[in-house]
């Protein structure tokens, strides 16, 4: 292997033979590539991630965001180390491309899931975020498709923030999972429709000690609020239930209610899903490669900072100075 390396990267055989065979260091590696926004390690990437493509789509994606404070890490290192003791292969992906300025909280998650970060059946990935145009949400992508190339059977992609991540996430997962808090009369006011209306469960957590009769309460008030909402086009219809992951009381029960909705919509179903966020991928591209095109060009880097400082006083519209950047 040290024979294919150039400088720090390895010859596109060296990666895919690594990820292939469950190497976590070349793993790592392979993640670090695709997430460069250097032109060589671009093009190497792209390669390694067309011949690694016919042996991914194998695993179960799931989608895990909450409010803050409901215990997504506390949650994720309850459930994964249930699944990674049941034999399961469990990657964890974390996604926040709203966040410009902090990069996210997944290094101390790493930190805090410090049980199931050494369990031999999972792997815990930071995902890169910060200012690039690529965004985080295409590097997670690929890196959710090298964990499966490498044998994951169980991808998590944490949501980080909240917002823009959940409908990010929501695009690359077959099942989303929404963690609430008990005491939900106030939380139905604060959380947003859409986030609701996009779950495909709701897990009511903390539901321990004093907390078990709020959450009782919060559970029937979630499942009167979601039968308001139209019905999904699966056929299936999102489910409530309580958990705690101090005790871990809810944890399997939870686990079997997604393998009911991957029995539900069946591989026709997950594929057909998997297809259209394929097909809604490129056209996110296009229009990534397209604004990278735009303000690498000589052109229109002469012309921008003049025209920012003409829209700036008002000597002209934001539209009229776009189209003529444009042209």
């Amino acid at each position: 292997m040290i024979a294919s390396v150039t400088g720090t990267r390895l010859s596109p055989s060296a990666y895919i033979d690594g990820i292939l065979s469950g190497d976590r260091i070349i793993l790592s590696r392979a993640i670090t590539l695709v997430e460069s926004n250097r032109h060589e390690d671009i093009q190497l990437a792209e390669q390694v991630l067309n011949r690694i493509l016919p042996h991914t789509g194998k695993s179960k994606r799931m989608g895990i965001t909450g409010v803050p404070g409901v215990g997504k890490s506390t949650f994720i290192e309850a459930m994964g180390s249930y699944l990674a003791e049941q034999g399961r292969k469990l990657a964890v992906l974390a996604v926040d491309p709203s966040s410009q300025r902090t990069g996210g909280s997944i290094l101390g998650d790493k930190t805090r899931m410090e049980t199931l970060a050494n369990h031999p059946n999972a792997y815990i990935r930071p995902s890169a975020t910060g200012s690039s145009l690529g965004g985080v949400a295409n590097k997670t992508r690929e890196a959710m498709l090298l964990c499966e190339a490498a044998g994951f059977d169980t991808i998590f992609i944490e949501t980080v923030g909240v917002g823009q991540s959940e409908t990010t996430v929501k695009g690359m997962v077959d099942f989303f999972l929404l963690l609430m808090l008990p005491g939900a009369g106030d939380e139905l006011q604060g959380i947003k429709k859409g986030i609701m209306e996009m779950a495909d469960a709701l897990i009511i957590h903390k539901a321990d000690g004093d907390n078990i009769q709020r959450a009782k309460i919060a559970k029937a008030e979630y499942e009167n609020a979601l039968h308001l909402f139209p019905p999904t086009g699966t056929g299936w219809i999102p489910k409530v239930q309580l958990c705690s992951s101090m005790t871990q009381s809810g944890i399997a029960e939870m686990w079997k209610l997604v393998e009911s909705f991957y029995d539900l919509l069946g591989e026709k179903g997950i594929n057909s899903n998997r297809k259209q966020q394929n097909l809604d991928w490129m056209h996110e591209s296009i229009g990534y490669l397209l604004k990278e095109q735009f303000y690498s060009s000589e052109k229109v880097k002469a012309q921008l900072k003049t025209l920012e400082n003409e829209v700036e006083a008002g000597k002209k519209t934001p539209l009229a100075a776009a189209r003529q950047l444009i042209n």
